[in-house]
């Protein structure tokens, strides 16, 4: 029987490869969830480097952060990894919830970028 570890990578390439074959070129929205805090990076596949990253781990957020873990801490991520993606020229992307449900912290940080103007 599989382990949990590998029923979540089953479902995380599930994503990536049904996000593949709809992306078009575009740089995907990888998000990662902890139980602590939250990462998000644009990443461009053709090349393999990230054009833009923002986590909970920042020190310009770390500080007005009660904690990494909630959802108000998701917004202000995917509000930061917008405007960084928007100085690096990066305005479509295709959104990678990897093995995580789109709900709560995902959620949030998904509509955050959206209103930082990311188009997804």
């Amino acid at each position: 029987m599989a382990t949990q570890k590998e029923l979540l990578r089953r479902r995380a390439s599930r994503v990536r490869r049904s996000l593949k074959a709809v992306a078009n070129g575009r740089p995907r929205l990888s998000i990662h969830r902890s139980s602590k805090n939250i990462y998000a990076q644009i990443i461009d596949d053709a090349q393999g480097r990230t054009l833009a990253a923002a986590s909970t781990l920042d020190i310009s957020l770390r500080d007005a952060l009660k904690t990494g873990a909630d959802v108000a801490a998701a917004a202000a991520v995917g509000k930061l990894v917008a405007e960084r993606a928007k100085e690096a020229g990066v305005v479509d992307v295709v959104f990678d919830r990897g093995a995580f449900i789109y709900h709560g912290r995902i959620k949030a940080l998904a509509d955050s970028a959206r209103e930082g103007g990311l188009n997804f």
